[in-house]
């Protein structure tokens, strides 16, 4: 059965914040840093997840985030072809900057053990719109920023 689509947009995940040489150079010298102490240590495990770990933030911090299409429909939310249904939604919230510099966020919690917490931009759509028809299927609670949250902003993610 085909869903119709009461809303429908397209975002990145996050905004790109390109890294300079100088951040790629901080990154590698702590990372050396780092696996140089654990090996003097003995702890050549943890080491060897540092160079990984190492590796693994540098290219995605190189990488622009995909475009993604949403869709809101009166199941749920279709992120690409994957559907989040209403059901499987615990809370909501409408995140908006202060300033208004960046563009409304929609933060969803869920009960998916992969992907526990959803990020989605409102860019160029009806906010308010979206905001009472989540309302209708789904409790608002108020979110805060996790530590995850924090250190990625903190490392320019």
């Amino acid at each position: 059965m085909p869903q119709v689509s009461v809303f429908e947009w397209e975002g990145r995940e996050y905004e790109h914040n390109p890294k300079s040489a100088d951040w790629y150079w901080a990154l590698g010298i702590v990372a050396v840093a780092g696996t140089v102490a654990l090996v003097l240590f003995g702890n050549y495990l943890l080491a060897v997840l540092v160079v990984v770990a190492t590796v693994a933030i540098a290219l995605h911090a190189a990488k622009t985030p995909p475009l993604h299409r949403f869709q809101l429909t009166e199941h749920g939310l279709f992120i690409g072809e994957e559907l989040h249904p209403f059901e499987r939604m615990l809370s909501f919230t409408v995140l908006e900057d202060i300033e208004g510099k960046l563009p409304p966020i929609l933060s969803i919690k869920n009960e998916s053990w992969l992907s526990p917490h959803l990020i989605v931009p409102l860019a160029e759509i009806d906010v308010d719109a979206v905001y009472a028809l989540l309302l209708k299927h789904v409790d608002e609670q108020e979110h805060r920023h996790t530590f995850t949250d924090v250190v990625a902003a903190w490392l320019g993610f």
